[in-house]
């Protein structure tokens, strides 16, 4: 479908027009009211770049009357309750845009102020640089890395599409509405958003909708210097409808377009909305210099001029704001339809109440479950901390029904299918997701689930593929969502994959991400235990880092410890040591054979198993966990950056500084002198020992 519009009008009001005082002054017509909306929106938004000497006045200006269609008409929220469930969201994945949509919530009646709109991108104001959850109502989710607000309002739309199939019934339509976002060139540039739409024509979600701000100007010249795809023809490849509407000024034309996609619900839909930059502002429109800087005062004072607007920054028309009000009314009025809905569906399902609150994330579940697995592990098995991850997974899905999620398709080697069925095009009641080998939308995909609520989401792939999902595992750590990524195998011991897929520096690029917990298992009972951290944590992501090799298990003694501080002692000499191994991962049980090897020649180890390094710096520094009074010996296969941090003046640290090999994995860690052997050798140094013994071999046998 072509939904066209006429060519852009001039922009011009007339002087009284822009000084409308509302019906005392006469009535308004509905045009009339559009014009002076939509230029609010641009005022307010180039006012405030120009007041903080910073910010991006180019897409509000272009995009103005788009959103003001799309708040006034279509879009289903209340500013009174800016966290209404069932509520519409409105994703500005353009972050750099954000003045358009502070311009929004202000108008609309949110508890944003002139005063917050005059603070824009000032320390502790609530209209930062780029929108930002949680210091402003009415922001769904973080943007400004470009793609990754569209990838989140995939999670978003999925996330409604997966409630409602498990929790509306013939009586009551508890989840019922509709993701929007408004996305520029570079969000369609970035490879996150082919990811992202490809998942999303796969799945049909046909409740999202991107309006695309196609304005050919990037930041360094026209767009078609570096792109020349036909967007719609390639978001119609991945299965979604696609209308155009050429005359981003059209009211009529937006009108039309924003209300066939409320009309057909087989596929998500794209939009390509003809706009042009900086409209308004002529010496600039149309051109780079719009993108990214104040318009100037010769510029704005021209702009006012043109559109007969008053020279007073920040003014709001009384007819505007009398509009917003209104619209707000009507959304109050949806909201307050389903709350009577909502309390009904409660009360005749209280199962599903429970199981799914739609207005936040679930609390953990009772992990009551997961205590015997991590308590009553049997020692001296041997077992994959990936498996031991798929039967805790198993354990916990029959008690936390709003747990869900899946794997970059890898499913069979992270051990992450879980029981529930599969999630595909129309169906929407199954439990694992096949985000398709898509890293980065998997987990931008995730944090949108998140932030939706109502689901709790986790996702996996091989640890040394996090770097291709960074950029969203940080997104989630600075919004604080509780998703879990599992990661899996998770260094050289990975073997005859060779340096390509053996992680070296990934796991410390990790602990270094703020927010983000960071849990490296030693065996079956510390997995469980992992599980039981990942659900219980509500305030951010975090990372499982597991095994692809068996490992013994060493059974549930001292998990408490590791519960208040991130460690265990999992071998104590009778005395006191003369040296303390600590590792994480697979190198504990590594280290527990190096502990023998020591004792052969007198020196008796303490071997410290390292569940999360953060959590123990954080009691060393505390006092709350004494440091060792013997030196100590970390152990990781990794880079060592971090141990070396952490490490005392007497201590030493083993870890891997360089790319990895091919080769069965226990012959690699030797060839890269991570062994039991190193590891004793070492440990003699670090305690000047020259005891008699027998000679520790150059290789030792496997942990």
């Amino acid at each position: 479908m072509s939904t066209t519009g006429s060519a852009p009008a001039s922009g011009a009001l007339s002087p009284q027009l822009a000084d409308v005082a509302g019906p005392a002054n006469g009535t308004i017509q509905p045009a009339e009211l559009d014009e002076l909306a939509a230029a609010t929106l641009r005022f307010l938004a180039a006012d405030a770049v120009q007041a903080a000497n910073s910010g991006h006045p180019g897409l509000p200006l272009g995009t103005a009357t788009a959103a003001w269609v799309l708040w006034s008409r279509h879009l289903r929220h209340d500013p009174a309750r800016a966290d209404w469930p069932d509520r519409d969201r409105f994703v500005l994945s353009a972050g750099h845009g954000s003045m358009l949509l502070y311009a929004l919530l202000h108008v609309f009646g949110y508890d944003l102020s002139l005063d917050e709109l005059r603070r824009f991108r000032q320390l502790g104001s609530r209209t930062p640089g780029h929108p930002e959850v949680g210091p402003t109502p009415g922001v769904e989710t973080t943007t400004g890395p470009l793609g990754q607000g569209l990838a989140n309002a995939v999670g978003m739309a999925l996330a409604e599409r997966m409630l409602a199939a498990r929790c509306n019934t013939a009586e009551h339509r508890v989840v019922d509405h509709r993701t929007w976002v408004l996305a520029g060139d570079g969000d369609l540039m970035e490879g996150i958003s082919h990811e992202a739409a490809s998942l999303a024509g796969r799945l049909r979600l046909g409740k999202l909708a991107v309006i695309y701000d196609d304005n050919n100007v990037t930041i360094d010249g026209p767009a078609e210097r570096s792109c020349a795809d036909d967007a719609a023809a390639r978001f119609a490849s991945y299965g979604w409808r696609t209308l155009w509407v050429d005359d981003g000024n059209d009211v009529a034309a937006l009108d039309r377009a924003f209300a066939e996609v409320r009309r057909i619900e087989d596929r998500p839909t794209f939009i390509t909305v003809k706009t042009t930059i900086g409209y308004g502002a002529v010496e600039v429109q149309g051109t780079p210099a719009a993108h990214g800087a104040p318009l100037g005062s010769a510029t704005l004072a021209g702009m006012r001029r043109r559109f007969g607007w008053p020279d007073t920054p920040f003014h709001v028309p009384t007819a505007v704001r009398l509009a917003g009000t209104v619209r707000a009314g009507a959304g109050a009025q949806e909201r307050v339809r389903w709350e009577r809905t909502h309390a009904e569906w409660s009360q005749a399902h209280p199962d599903l109440a429970a199981n799914f609150p739609l207005d936040r994330v679930p609390s953990a579940p009772d992990l009551g479950v997961l205590k015997p697995l991590a308590d009553g592990a049997t020692a001296g098995a041997r077992t994959a901390t990936r498996k031991a991850s798929g039967s805790a997974l198993q354990a916990l899905a029959p008690v936390y029904p709003a747990l869900v999620g899946g794997s970059a398709d890898l499913a069979a080697s992270t051990n992450t299918a879980i029981p529930g069925g599969d999630v595909g095009p129309g169906e929407y009641a199954g439990r694992t997701i096949h985000f398709g080998i898509r890293e980065h939308a998997m987990a931008a995909a995730m944090n949108g689930i998140a932030l939706h609520g109502g689901l709790r989401p986790f996702g996996s792939t091989f640890l040394v593929f996090a770097d291709y999902l960074r950029p969203a595992l940080r997104l989630a750590a600075l919004m604080g969502q509780p998703v879990i990524h599992v990661f899996t195998h998770d260094s050289i011991y990975v073997g005859e994959d060779g340096p390509t897929h053996q992680p070296i520096e990934q796991l410390e690029s990790l602990r270094i991400i703020p927010g983000l917990t960071v849990l490296r298992p030693a065996d079956a009972a510390e997995t469980a235990l992992a599980w039981e951290f990942a659900a219980a944590n509500l305030d951010g992501p975090t990372a499982l880092v597991l095994s692809r090799q068996d490992l013994p298990v060493l059974g549930g003694s001292g998990l408490d410890d590791c519960r208040r501080f991130g460690a265990r002692t999992v071998r104590a000499p009778s005395g006191g040591p003369d040296v303390v191994l600590a590792a994480s991962g697979s190198e504990v049980s590594l280290s527990l054979v190096a502990a023998e090897l020591l004792a052969a020649r007198g020196v008796e180890a303490q071997v410290v198993s390292v569940l999360c390094r953060e959590r123990l710096e954080g009691a060393l520094r505390s006092g709350s966990y004494p440091r060792p009074t013997a030196p100590v010996v970390w152990i990781e296969a990794g880079v060592p950056t971090g141990w070396r941090a952490l490490a005392g003046p007497r201590d030493t640290v083993i870890g891997v500084d360089r790319f990895g090999a091919s080769g069965p994995g226990h012959e690699v860690a030797d060839h890269l002198g991570l062994s039991a052997s190193v590891v004793a050798r070492t440990a003699l140094a670090t305690v000047g020992a020259t005891s008699a013994g027998p000679a520790i071999p150059g290789r030792t046998p496997r942990a």
